[in-house]
């Protein structure tokens, strides 16, 4: 069987990480900057980074609504700390005309914990994925303030801020696996093209 073809969304952001990890589970791994990338692709990571600088971008490179097309259609996309924030159907705090592709019924909070100088790591329980603990980063994160009924909360803090969802193929991390050495939210992703 062919490996899974997965995409990174390669605007802007920590897009080799996502590669290396994809290419790692087996995967056939590739940058995404335009809509023949994505056409080409099974799933597709958004990666951390500016939010509102890849919702820029992907309007400039017309991937916005290929994006979520595909997204309406069903395709597996893992969206990790700015791409948790393009994957939510609102935002609040966003830059003036910020949009996102949407797809998950949850609000969420920019740059929530804080600046850069206020990020950190913790150990989270992710019943999905069962033991160990998920060792979470997170660089000026956002969390989910309100999640839609449809929407399963996979990872909360100690303070029940929530930091990972899941609705549907999208899943979404207020936080960067991909920077801890955590591979079993792409594995997630991926096994959701063979349950297809």
């Amino acid at each position: 069987m062919a490996a899974p073809r997965a995409g990174v969304l390669a605007l802007q952001g920590d897009v080799r990480e996502h590669l290396r990890v994809l290419e790692q589970l087996g995967a056939d791994a590739v940058p995404v900057r335009t809509p023949t990338a994505l056409a080409s692709v099974d799933a597709l990571v958004i990666p951390g980074g500016e939010s509102s600088v890849i919702d820029k971008l992907s309007r400039t490179f017309g991937l916005r609504e290929p994006v979520r097309a595909r997204i309406a259609a069903g395709m597996p996309v893992y969206g990790t700390c700015a791409g948790l924030i393009l994957l939510a159907d609102r935002i609040t705090d966003g830059a003036p005309g910020q949009q996102t592709f949407g797809g998950i019924d949850v609000t969420v909070q920019r740059n929530a914990f804080g600046a850069q100088v206020e990020s950190f790591e913790t150990d989270l329980s992710v019943a999905t994925l069962g033991d160990p603990p998920v060792h979470a980063a997170f660089i000026r994160a956002p969390r989910v303030t309100e999640a839609g009924p449809g929407v399963e909360v996979l990872a909360s803090l100690e303070d029940g801020s929530v930091v990972a969802v899941r609705q549907g193929r999208l899943v979404g991390t207020a936080f960067h696996p991909e920077m801890t050495g955590e591979h079993r939210f792409h594995a997630l992703l991926l096994s959701m093209l063979r349950d297809r």
